[in-house]
């Protein structure tokens, strides 16, 4: 319902607005690795409504790892980017002892194998068991993980990870609300057939808006907010379809019901998963280097 909806948005975002821009990145972190857990323990419920049972525990503690990895990395000055993920210039372990993402991923490959090998499963439920699990990972845990790695990113991290979260509230809303207006076509039905182009097309707007709206508020050129503004609703709007899939495939209407009005975890951060590393790259890919 919409008053539920509204309500619990008027909870939640002053107490994440709060968080990132006064919150260290250490305690940010540790709230990112909850939502992760949250949203990655619906997703197997997703898969388990179609027969997929995940090593749940060990993917949940993989993607810990994991977001210790982008914590320390965005502390660990001797990190540089490569081929997307985080490695130690030289190709060593870094000196600070912190994980490197490669690192983590290897280490869920070789628990996976051990749990294949031990497990007394079914032989007919190891690779629907092995491939919820690594999708769970790649597709959720890591992605939002960069939302560390932005709120790191100097003095303009905090804003910054803000911004991504607005852009994202704000397509939401004013999608949600144009769309159940004047929406009449379809954007994707076989995904999700009550979202519009009118309520995505608004929705795409509305983030254009948030993005001159924080060019007092971050020392970056209205150019590349607002390039980094339409890149991250694209990213979001992708992300959003994408969870959709998810939920159809496993024919369940909701991930969750922890948020009255939004439905579970990853219904909430469904968008930003793919939002929020989209901003982080345009920011150390095309503008810092030029900053």
């Amino acid at each position: 319902m919409t008053w539920q909806r509204v309500a619990t948005a008027v909870v939640l975002v002053p107490l994440v607005v709060g968080l990132v821009l006064w919150g260290s990145t250490a305690i940010v972190s540790l709230a990112i690795a909850l939502v992760t857990l949250l949203a990655l323990f619906e997703y197997f419920a997703l898969g388990e409504a179609i027969g997929h049972r995940a090593y749940r525990f060990w993917t949940g503690a993989c993607a810990l790892v994991l977001v210790y990895a982008q914590w320390r990395a965005a502390s660990e000055p001797s990190y540089e980017l490569a081929g997307g993920l985080i490695a130690h210039e030289s190709g060593r372990w870094p000196a600070s002892g912190a994980p490197t993402l490669d690192a983590v991923f290897f280490l869920f490959v070789l628990g996976v194998a051990a749990l294949t090998l031990a497990t007394r499963r079914p032989l007919v439920e190891v690779l629907p068991a092995a491939g919820i699990s690594a999708s769970g990972l790649l597709l959720i845990a890591f992605p939002f993980s960069f939302a560390i790695r932005l709120h790191r990113a100097g003095r303009q991290g905090p804003v910054l990870l803000l911004f991504a979260l607005v852009i994202v509230w704000v397509s939401d809303t004013v999608a949600y609300f144009v769309g159940r207006a004047i929406g009449k076509h379809a954007l994707a039905p076989h995904l999700s057939p009550k979202k519009t182009w009118e309520g995505t097309v608004s929705g795409f707007l509305g983030s254009i808006v948030v993005a001159l709206a924080f060019v007092p508020w971050v020392s970056v050129s209205p150019v590349h907010l607002v390039a980094m503004a339409a890149l991250g609703n694209i990213g979001g709007q992708v992300g959003d379809l994408l969870e959709s899939g998810y939920k159809r495939s496993a024919g369940i209407k909701d991930s969750g019901s922890m948020l009255p009005g939004h439905g579970g975890v990853l219904d909430r951060i469904d968008a930003l998963i793919l939002a929020i590393p989209v901003v982080w790259y345009y920011w150390i890919l095309i503008y810092s280097p030029r900053s």
